[in-house]
């Protein structure tokens, strides 16, 4: 696939999650709407670090750097959500 289609499907895909994550903030608020978000948070990092950083085509380790950040973050922030209820 060319490098301008890829931006292209990322874009979308980054347009559609963002809708998701607008949609499940509309829902009532629950843990695992709150779960739910910080997944879609996830996958939209991963989208950009991949898609627009083009880390696909970097080395290993800051591929893995990069994305695992995310991760971690949204883990953290599960962990503080979920001992404040």
């Amino acid at each position: 696939m060319s490098a301008s289609r890829v931006l292209i499907v990322c874009w979308m895909a980054l347009a559609v999650l963002s809708s998701a994550t607008v949609a499940l903030g509309q829902a009532a608020a629950t843990g695992l709407v709150s779960i739910a978000i910080l997944t879609v948070a996830v996958a939209k990092a991963w989208l950009i670090a991949d898609g627009f950083m083009e880390l696909r085509h970097a080395p290993r380790l800051w591929r893995r750097l990069v994305l695992s950040w995310a991760v971690v973050l949204a883990s953290v922030i599960g962990i503080v959500i979920t001992s404040a209820v």
